[in-house]
Formats: C-alpha cells, sequence, structure tokens
C-alpha cells in the first residue's frame, strides 16, 4: 500500500488539496493518506495529523515561529521514524514547506511541491532551494514553467486550480433576498483580509471610505465579508463601529454579485477577475516589511490580474497610495465611468483567457500517481 503525507498551512490549500485527495482516493481508495490541513483535508478521506487553524500568520510574531519551529520537529520526526510515506505533497505555505523538505532529503522520500513559493514575484534565491529539496514541482501560471526549466527543475504546468474550482456566479436575485438587499441599489463589498494584522490595518480605512462613498452617493449599499477562518471576536474587533451588513461563508457568491469591490491584496482579486468584478486592490502594512519588501521583489504588480496579464487593470493603491480619497475616487469610476467599467470588464475577461482550463486537481493526481509507480 502507497502512503502520501499532504502538509497544508492555510484555508485556501486546505481547499486544495482536499481536492487532489478526492481525486486521489476515487481511483486508489487503498491509497493511505495524512497530512496536516483542516475540514476539506479530512473530509476527503485523508487522516489529519494536526490542525493547521493556528498555522496562518503574517508579520514578525516571535510566538507564531516558536510554535511552527516546534511543529517542524515533531512533524518531520514523525515522517521519519513513524509514517515512512512514499511521496510528501507540500500545497503553498513555502517557507515552513521547504524547511520541512530541506530535512527530509536523503530518507528515500519523493517530494512534491504544489503552487510553489513565488519566486518569480520576490526572494526568487529560494529557487535554488527548491532545486536541491524538492523532486518536481507543480507550478499553476504558465509563465513559470520556463523560469523552473531554466535551473533544471523538474516542472509540470497543472492549471490555477481557481478556473475549475471557483463555484459559478450566483443568481443575483436570490442573492439579493437571502441577504434582505435591494436589488435596484448598487452593491460594493469590501473584502479587508483574512489576517489579524491586516484587518489592524486595513480595516478602518476601508470602512471609511465606505462610509464617505455612501454619504456622496446615498444610493450605494455595502457588505464587509468576514474571511472563514476568522472568529467572531477577531473580527468584530475591526468592524464594530459600522452598521454595514457583514456576510460570512458566502464570499464567492458575494464577489460574483457585487458592482464593485475594495480588497487586501492576495488570491481574492484572481477569484474577483474570474468573475469580472471591477474592483480595486488597497493595502498597508508596516514599513518595515514594506521596505523589506520593495528590497526583495522581482516584479513591477501586486495583484495577481495585473501580473498574470503584464499590465495594470486593476488600480493597486499601494502603502503611500492607500487613503480614504483613492479609494473613493477608484470605487466611483468602476461605478459611474460607463466606458472605463465596460473596458474593465472585457479587461477581466481576458485573465481567464490566460490561465488553462486544465483540471489542476487531476494534473497534480496524476503526477503523483506517475511518481509511484
Amino acid at each position: 500500500m502507497k502512503k502520501i503525507f499532504v502538509i497544508t498551512g492555510e484555508h485556501s490549500g486546505d481547499i486544495h488539496a482536499g481536492k487532489v485527495v478526492q481525486v486521489l482516493k476515487s481511483s486508489n481508495p487503498d491509497i493511505e493518506i495524512q497530512g496536516i490541513g483542516g475540514d476539506n483535508l479530512k473530509n476527503a478521506g485523508a487522516k489529519i495529523f494536526c490542525d493547521h487553524s493556528n498555522m496562518a500568520g503574517f508579520g514578525l510574531n516571535f510566538k507564531m515561529i516558536v510554535d511552527h519551529l516546534k511543529l517542524e520537529t515533531k512533524l518531520c520526526k514523525y515522517i521519519l521514524d513513524e509514517y515512512k510515506p512514499d511521496l510528501v505533497l507540500l500545497i503553498d505555505y513555502g517557507t515552513f514547506n521547504l524547511r520541512v523538505a530541506k530535512k527530509l532529503k536523503g530518507h528515500g522520500i519523493k517530494v512534491v511541491h504544489y503552487i510553489p513559493p513565488q519566486v518569480w514575484a520576490s526572494r526568487k534565491w529560494r529557487i535554488k532551494k527548491i532545486k536541491k529539496y524538492v523532486d518536481k514541482v507543480l507550478c499553476i501560471f504558465p509563465f513559470e514553467v520556463d523560469l523552473y526549466k531554466s535551473y533544471g527543475i523538474d516542472v509540470h504546468y497543472c492549471g490555477h486550480p481557481l478556473v475549475k474550482q471557483l463555484p459559478p456566479k450566483a443568481d443575483k436575485n436570490i442573492f439579493f433576498e437571502k441577504y434582505n438587499l435591494d436589488i435596484n441599489r448598487p452593491l460594493v463589498s469590501i473584502f479587508p483580509g483574512s489576517r489579524p494584522l491586516e484587518l489592524n490595518y486595513l480595516a478602518g480605512t476601508f470602512i471609511k471610505a465606505a462610509k464617505k462613498l455612501q454619504k456622496l452617493h446615498p444610493e450605494l449599499q455595502f457588505c464587509i465579508s468576514h474571511a472563514p477562518n476568522l472568529s467572531d471576536d477577531i473580527f468584530t474587533k475591526y468592524i464594530k463601529d459600522t452598521d454595514f451588513k457583514v456576510i460570512k461563508g458566502d464570499n464567492h457568491a458575494l464577489l460574483s454579485v457585487s458592482d464593485s469591490l475594495i480588497l487586501a491584496s492576495g488570491t481574492v482579486a484572481l477569484e474577483a477577475s474570474i468573475y469580472q468584478t471591477p474592483m480595486i486592490i488597497s493595502y498597508k502594512g508596516p514599513w518595515l516589511l514594506y521596505i523589506i519588501y520593495l528590497l526583495v521583489r522581482c516584479i513591477k504588480y501586486v495583484s495577481l490580474p495585473n501580473i498574470v496579464t503584464q499590465k495594470e487593470i486593476v488600480p493597486e493603491l499601494i502603502q503611500a497610495k492607500f487613503s480614504i480619497d483613492n479609494i473613493c475616487y477608484e470605487t466611483e469610476k468602476n461605478l459611474y465611468n460607463k466606458i472605463h467599467r465596460e473596458n474593465y470588464i472585457t479587461e477581466l475577461g481576458n485573465v481567464k483567457e490566460l490561465l488553462s482550463d486544465k483540471y489542476s486537481a487531476q494534473e497534480v493526481a496524476n503526477c503523483i500517481l506517475d511518481m509511484l509507480k
């Protein structure tokens, strides 16, 4: 019996892991799979070694670093001394996963990295670690293939998982009725991030901008997305000064039915582009981390739609440009400048066309099964 261990670190990775395990189990029900993940991985049929709910972090948090080091030691000991899998599948979460890959090297365990670190965006030197410690890279953007091949790394392009996994657009009438929204009024939705530090830096300004927009345009209505990984206590701490409607657990539908979006940077921008919903990316963090980012970045853009198309489709209001006035100005353009809006929606349609229509989870499963033969 073949054995696989899967390592994720965040909610999105758990979703992707669940899809891959579903495909593996459907054709190979006897395959044994354990891993670090959440409900998606568990429900797909994997035995959970450790829940990853406390792993997601951002910034220079000493306790988080210590906890990760302890987990790394415990995990590697279990993999090498007890479970002894044939293959370890790393999904995203590059810093932690590359450290684990280093410790597994030389022990006869194949290591595969699905959704590898974005070395094309920053800290390009990490590609040398990938070459040294990872047996095969399964990438999700077409432009990554040539980069990895140029370093002699075994790479396979699987297509982006969102293309097949993203739910279809919600029925706007049903959604608005469900949440008691007015179908005749434009909807602007706020996605302030999925980490406490993001909420701390972004939520207040997003809400102030929304209140200003509402004052200038009384016909507008607003919703705030509650990231599923954040507890109610943490989330309400940062959005308590507003009576805007909060929606939790229906984020994809909210993305698809909104007229414009105010987003923190991240995968959500790519999701919005597939739905062709106009948006702005607005982000601010500690200046020290931003300066470090400027020193290590390798690309011009921040948001994935702009990176994929290699041009600024989505307005990026980052750090010094992060302000109430700028957020209001760009949102008004998305809503009320008809020519701009039509062109914007057309440009967003090009993003999906540039991504493959491959079923990413199936591609990953096929590669894993080939390596296990």
